[in-house]
């Protein structure tokens, strides 16, 4: 393996190359010529400080670099948009020993001075290791952010030294060398246009059209691009159709997830690459088992991003997998998997299992993004988790300072739409309270709705806010810049409204003006009934006819005044006796069916969903009689006598009923 040879304390100005300035500098002392050096030199990094500062080499002390062509090397199984590298697997592709022995001490450095002060104890180093040096200064410097490299760092001899040699000889680097400097420096936000970057970019692109650059370094360059340029330059189109040629088995885990992310910043361009997308899901079954919990959560996103719909198989299996690694993935990876799940409507027993699991180990230290997240999942696939909900109820009371208003609009949206009080529900809601109090101007108008709709849903109605929710000022606030208020947030605050007529009599502030009132709760886009089962429906509809002898004695889904949509509504006169629908006279009791089908239920449970119980809790305040058919009754029944049996039990058990 060709080596870059260092010798310190050794200014040897026959190795720069400075376009006529070799004889010049040969007879002048080393302070002038670290002035020549430092004159010729433009600035390569873009500052990230306040005021920028300009950067230029020092090279008085400076060893001396000698490159020639290295062995590959397979820097990169990690995405460029994160960590760097995977350091146990690049020391494991450099076959010379030394070079092994330096990769895996290179790997236990834990800061950029470290790493500078070990380069600066070689004699040799080979082009590999100096490409994976600063592939570890920029995994050591991103740990602490998105920052740019400290002024020190840029001004280090050794540093300047090390990239004013790869700026001059790019060509003499071996490709996965040229890959990998080029990503890192990419990273450590050279400026663009700087002959640093520009000599790299030419030189990776002279031997892509040349067909020399293997899969991973694709994969690397096409990343590296993109964050450099944009999707849509040239030179990625060429490596996106490279790649197409290549077979997939012969990409590693690594690579078809790195393909992944490439397509996805081309999101634009989804229908044009879908045949490849379509190839690359149905491979992507095969490496599922190997993939890493970073990889599974970055395919997903990519799925998301990319509206992988029909890769259905694929989301299953990753799934699956997912169950298995909960407890590995970090709080974002995490939170970007139940994002994916979400989207895609996916979710299983065991996955709920596992993170029930998870929280009860870990709730009091989660991120709250991560809570947010998966009550979120909770929330959007009806799953009535006690242990996650409860999780989430403790986390908000001992954190609650770290949530933001839209996470705490998530979290008791999942209490409200999910119909369930946690234990520790005094300390919540006081909590709640208190920081609704001291940070109300700060929710987004919408959130702060819907967290207090979801409120009332569980009965902790926010009397204390009624006055402000009802005020023209907030109702101007959520209805923004838009010529009307939507119907979502008009259902929401006309509910409220019920809510403080029927359930607090003692609220005595604003009323909501009619012009922002619903006339029915059941509208197709944003409702907040669910409707009624069909089959349920026609089987209650029959047996009634057969129980009270003709159709006109019941009305069907009914649009009661205060909103409401009534399954089925019987009126009874003062007697007891059934009268027909059209009569509105001598009405002494009203009997409302609600006929629940699994959509009114939490999943796979016979807990009612809180708009559910609102409703009927409300329809009894209203004066009706509510009569609940709940569809693991009447899933057990199998014969026309059964349901009529069934419905003259329902009916009589509390009314004398003649017809």
């Amino acid at each position: 393996m060709a080596l870059i040879t260092l010798r310190k304390n050794l200014y040897r100005l026959s190795d720069f190359r400075m376009h006529g300035t070799l004889a010049t500098l040969k007879n002048q002392p080393p302070t002038h010529v670290h002035k020549v050096v430092e004159d010729h030199l433009c600035p390569w990094f873009c500052s990230r400080q306040p005021e920028p500062f300009k950067v230029r080499f020092h090279h008085a002390c400076c060893k001396k670099f000698h490159l020639d062509n290295g062995n590959d090397l397979h820097p990169l199984s990690g995405p460029v948009f994160s960590q760097v590298s995977d350091w146990d697997g690049l020391d494991q592709n450099v076959k010379n020993e030394d070079s092994q022995r330096f990769y895996k001490r290179l790997s236990n450095l834990t800061s950029s001075k470290e790493v500078l002060s070990f380069i600066s104890t070689m004699e040799t180093l080979p082009d590999t290791v100096a490409a994976g040096a600063l592939q570890r200064i920029c995994e050591v410097e991103k740990k602490d952010g998105d920052q740019g490299l400290p002024k020190e760092i840029l001004e280090n001899s050794i540093f300047q030294a090390l990239c004013f040699q790869l700026e001059q000889e790019p060509s003499e680097l071996s490709n996965t060398s040229l890959v990998t400097a080029l990503q890192a420096l990419i990273l450590l936000h050279v400026d663009p246009q700087s002959s640093l970057l520009l000599n790299l970019v030419a030189e990776c692109q002279n031997r892509l059209k040349k067909g020399g650059l293997e899969v991973h370094n694709l994969c690397i360059l096409g990343e590296s691009l993109i964050r450099l340029y944009s999707p849509g330059c040239v030179t990625l189109e060429l490596i996106i159709s490279q790649l197409q040629g290549e077979k997939l088995e012969t990409f590693t885990p690594e690579d078809i997830v790195a393909l992944y992310r490439i397509l996805q910043a081309c999101a634009e361009k989804v229908d044009e690459h879908q045949p490849f997308l379509n190839k690359i899901n149905n491979f992507s079954l095969s490496i599922v088992s190997n993939l890493s919990p970073k990889l599974m959560s970055q395919m997903l996103t990519a799925l998301v991003v990319l509206d992988q719909s029909q890769a259905l198989p694929l989301i299953i299996k990753l799934g699956k997998y997912v169950v298995r690694h909960i407890p590995h993935f970090t709080h974002k990876e995490l939170g970007r998997v139940l994002e994916a799940f979400i989207y895609f409507g996916h979710h299983d027993r065991f996955l709920t299992k596992a993170l029930e699991q998870h929280v009860a180990a870990l709730h009091l230290t989660l991120d709250p993004e991560v809570v947010s997240r998966i009550m979120e999942y909770c929330s959007r696939k009806l799953i009535l988790s006690k242990p996650i909900l409860s999780a989430g109820a403790e986390t908000f009371v001992c954190q609650s300072e770290k949530f933001s208003p839209s996470q705490i609009s998530i979290l008791m949206e999942a209490f409200g739409k999910l119909n369930y009080l946690p234990p520790n529900a005094s300390a919540l809601f006081r909590k709640l309270e208190n920081m609704i109090f001291t940070h109300f101007n700060y929710f987004p108008p919408k959130a702060l709705l819907k967290l207090l709709h979801s409120c009332s849903l569980i009965e902790c109605h926010p009397v204390n806010f009624m006055a402000k929710i009802f005020h023209p000022f907030f109702l101007q606030r959520l209805q923004g810049e838009e010529s009307h208020l939507d119907r979502l947030s008009r259902a929401q605050l006309t509910q409220l409204f019920l809510t403080s007529v029927l359930e607090c009599p003692f609220y005595k502030g604003p009323k909501l003006l009619p012009k922002y009132q619903v006339k029915s709760f059941l509208t197709p886009c944003c409702s907040m009934e669910t409707p009624v089962d069909f089959h349920l429906y026609n089987s209650v509809k029959i047996g009634l006819i057969d129980l009270l002898g003709e159709r006109l004695y019941f009305a069907s889904k009914v649009l009661t005044p205060y909103c409401y949509t009534i399954d089925v509504e019987i009126k009874l006169d003062e007697e007891g006796f059934v009268l027909p629908f059209t009569v509105n006279e001598d009405v002494h009791k009203r009997i409302a069916l609600c006929i629940d089908g699994p959509q009114r239920f939490c999943s796979n449970s016979k807990h009612l969903l809180g708009k559910e119980a609102i409703k009927q809790r409300h329809l009894r305040l209203l004066g009706y009689q509510v009569v609940q058919m709940p569809y693991h009754e009447m899933e057990m029944l199998t014969t026309r006598l059964e349901v009529v049996e069934y419905l003259q039990r329902k009916l009589f058990s509390q009314n004398t009923v003649h017809w």
